[in-house]
């Protein structure tokens, strides 16, 4: 008896699986690195649209409406200076995730899960902005999360 088994008709050899395991793995994988670049894009836009929106609160103008009690209240001025110090953080980041540098993937996914809670605590006072923002956050810690290293992906 032999230990190896004969393809069966209409099958392909394990040879002929692995080679279609390859090319599945590559449109996968192809697929989330762009995905990742779209996130490191993402992650741009995201840090200077925050800036702006921290920007806006700062200037205590009328962008965002006044709230009555909230349990995580804190003035206009507090979410404002978040909002740039965290956008700008996240702008950083992007450059880096495009740059494909190192520190960039675990700092992204870092800042965009910072930059999620950040915006739910601020859906009162923007709720329709807010949760386009988190849904923007969920993708790119998804993209970021996914990604796969060259190496360990042709293993």
């Amino acid at each position: 008896m032999s230990q190896h088994a004969e393809p069966s008709p209409g099958r392909p050899s394990h040879g002929g699986d692995a080679s279609w395991a390859q090319r599945s793995g590559d449109r996968t994988s192809g697929w989330v690195t762009g995905g990742v670049v779209f996130a490191g894009v993402l992650l741009l836009l995201n840090g200077a649209l925050a800036v702006l929106q921290g920007i806006a609160a700062i200037a205590e103008d009328d962008v965002y409406a006044r709230i009555g009690t909230y349990v995580y209240e804190m003035s206009l001025t507090g979410w404002g200076i978040v909002h740039v110090i965290l956008g700008a953080l996240v702008f950083v980041t992007g450059f880096g995730v495009l740059k494909n540098m190192a520190w960039a993937r675990v700092a992204g996914i870092v800042l965009a899960s910072l930059s999620l809670i950040a915006q739910f605590l601020f859906l009162p006072y923007a709720p329709v902005w807010s949760v386009i923002m988190m849904a923007i956050d969920v993708f790119v810690i998804w993209a970021l999360a996914s990604r796969q290293d060259a190496a360990s992906s042709r293993a």
